[in-house]
């Protein structure tokens, strides 16, 4: 088949492939995610997939938990599947009790999976291409495995994902040593906890305040804040309100990361090529003169709009609406 005919997933694995084979990715490098395909050659997020599993099963591309997917040892009989290396300073998490985690039934082939592998090579598949790309086959394909087998150290997908946000928290530490005053240490935890939903843009969606799951690594910040309120005059039930309002504030505007991560893939503008190819119309619509205060507000050079001090303004002005709150209860 004419190069020009082939399915433009095998024209992207072609090229990515002429550029391992002539040492422009070396190995152990790192090749472009879904995510940067997408974005460099303008395809949907599947047709960015297809081209890295073409390259997978060709051996010459391999996932690394916790880094992403990275050249292969190639040598002269073509290319070599290595060993999935563990990241420096990783640790076996125990098991938990429980017959498909037993130590009777680790054996055979599969004894080299762990559940610091399959939950960091999750979490890598999350974190380039987004949570939906998550499932049991994807996971045991990166890391080389049936996918059976990882039904001896996870119950299902469900158990999966809350093993996959308690290593995002439990990745995400707050300080030993909590800073003075309950605003500081407000503030403190709402930072990390923005840090780690950008780190993890699958994160923010994937976490449900209505229905809450049973996430360990996520109760020390729980009880941070808890902690932070709990003797500055209000009762019990305001005190967690509170807590579930902070947490529910940075959590809706962290959801907008994985929206833009998305909206970017597709469209293959960022934010502001986006709101560029906007202003024509949106200066139609100013035209009118219907909207002479929104007219006002722009001005002449717009506005510049930035997620993260849309993120700090909201937290600053939500806990002085918390000082407001603990002055009429004392």
């Amino acid at each position: 088949m004419d190069q020009r005919e082939a399915p433009r997933s095998s024209r992207i694995a072609a090229e990515l492939r002429q550029r391992i084979e002539s040492g422009e990715l070396a190995t152990g490098q790192r090749v472009p995610s879904t995510r940067e395909i997408t974005r460099q050659w303008g395809v949907a997020m599947a047709t960015a997939s297809k081209a890295l599993a073409e390259l997978r099963r060709e051996g010459l591309v391999h996932a690394v938990p916790g880094v992403g997917t990275v050249v292969s040892t190639v040598g002269p009989a073509g290319p070599a599947t290595p060993e999935q290396p563990v990241r420096a300073g990783q640790t076996e998490r125990p098991a938990r009790t429980g017959s498909h985690l037993a130590g009777s039934r680790r054996g055979g082939p599969d004894q080299a999976l762990s559940l610091d592998r399959i939950v960091a090579t999750a979490i890598t598949v999350a974190d380039d291409e987004g949570l939906a790309a998550v499932s049991m086959r994807r996971i045991a394909s990166e890391l080389g495995a049936a996918t059976m087998s990882l039904y001896r150290h996870v119950d299902d997908k469900d158990d999966l994902l809350t093993r996959m946000m308690d290593a995002a928290f439990t990745g995400h530490q707050l300080p030993t040593v909590p800073p003075d005053g309950w605003r500081e240490r407000l503030t403190v935890a709402a930072r990390l906890l923005w840090g780690m939903f950008r780190r993890h843009p699958w994160l923010a969606p994937a976490l449900s305040v209505t229905r809450p799951q049973p996430v360990a690594g996520a109760l020390p910040y729980t009880e941070w804040v808890l902690a932070s309120l709990v003797d500055q005059g209000l009762d019990l039930p305001t005190v967690m309100t509170t807590h579930i309002t902070l947490f529910n504030y940075v959590r809706g505007t962290a959801v907008n990361v994985e929206l833009e991560t998305e909206a970017e893939a597709q469209s293959g503008m960022d934010n502001e090529e986006w709101m560029d190819s906007q202003e024509p119309q949106l200066q139609e619509l100013i035209a009118t003169g219907r909207f002479p205060t929104l007219a006002r507000v722009l001005g002449i050079d717009g506005y510049d709009f930035n997620l993260d001090e849309l993120f700090e303004f909201g937290l600053q002005r939500l806990l002085d609406g918390v000082a407001a709150l603990l002055a009429s209860a004392r």
